[in-house]
């Protein structure tokens, strides 16, 4: 009986991160950053080892890096070369809308809860 109402809970608790989840949000992720990121951020896909990208779902990697930079990051891409890995992502400053940046980069924020 304990467990039943010690998992309801965590049912009632978890319902409000799925239910503020935009599925236009969700299907712009998976459309332009899940091949690389993951469709939960956590860079376990073939190109994600290749560049040797982050977790971004890591409490360290979230504190180390402002919605600012993040921003940037999406509008302006990148395309580096850093401890012998060519890490390189296309900017979509010409391809996405500026509310559609925003949500990317709460989107980004929500994969660490």
């Amino acid at each position: 009986m304990r467990f039943l109402v010690v998992a309801g809970l965590l049912v009632l608790v978890a319902l409000p991160a799925w239910a503020d989840k935009d599925p236009k949000i969700e299907r712009l992720w998976k459309a332009k950053c899940a091949s690389c990121h993951g469709v939960d951020g956590k860079a376990e896909t073939e190109q994600g080892k290749k560049m040797s990208m982050h977790d971004i779902t890591t409490p360290a990697w979230q504190k180390s890096i402002t919605d600012a930079k993040i921003k940037q990051v999406i509008l302006a891409g990148v395309d580096e070369q850093k401890d012998g890995k060519h890490k390189q992502m296309d900017p979509y400053k010409d391809k996405l809308k500026p509310e559609q940046v925003d949500a990317l980069v709460a989107y980004c924020r929500g994969l660490a809860k």
